[in-house]
């Protein structure tokens, strides 16, 4: 059971309810995250906000939810596994195999995305103060300056879902729970 009101889109205050809908019309259901996140419209807000502004960046999906996986796991955040474990596999299209080895920290034998996976780690363990080696594995792997910001700008937006699930005890909806950590 949630410690924090888990709005509905009648519960919710006014101001959060455009933000409720497009989360209901993009997901089929109303996620425990959007359902919390609602007690706040700024925080609902920006979370909307930076979401799309993290489509956009120069790292693929699969990338981008290689970041989101990492920080959720190192976060302890099996809500947010479960839900980027769902996006990696239904819309990246990554091998189980690979999401596995993500939810469970390990090399997905992929050279590019661990890459992203080890450098994430090195900023979330570091706080963005990684070390040479770290940022110049990342950039030998293909990456640049740009796409070093983009996964902090990928871990902020999951310290946000992170942070606010852990606080309000967020139970993994059931149309998530198939992608929880564990689970596939």
């Amino acid at each position: 059971m949630s410690r924090l009101t888990l709005h509905t889109l009648e519960t919710a205050p006014a101001d959060s309810r455009p933000f409720v809908e497009r989360a209901i019309a993009n997901n089929g259901f109303l996620p425990n995250l959007i359902g919390v996140l609602a007690n706040s419209p700024q925080a609902l807000e920006t979370y909307m906000t930076v979401s799309g502004i993290n489509a956009k960046t120069s790292l693929t999906l699969a990338e981008r939810e290689v970041v989101q996986i990492t920080a959720a796991r190192i976060h302890g955040c099996d809500f947010c596994v479960a839900g980027h474990t769902a996006v990696a596999l239904k819309k990246a299209k990554l091998p189980t195999e690979q999401v596995r080895a993500l939810q469970q920290g390990q090399a997905t034998g992929d050279a590019k995305l661990d890459a992203v996976e080890q450098f994430a780690e090195a900023v979330i363990a570091r706080r963005g103060a990684v070390d040479d080696a770290a940022y110049q594995a990342f950039l030998k792997a293909g990456y640049n300056e740009q796409q070093a910001l983009e996964v902090v700008l990928g871990i902020s937006l999951a310290t946000l879902c992170n942070f606010a699930n852990t606080l309000s005890g967020n139970e993994i909806n059931k149309e998530l729970q198939p992608f929880a950590p564990g689970a596939i």
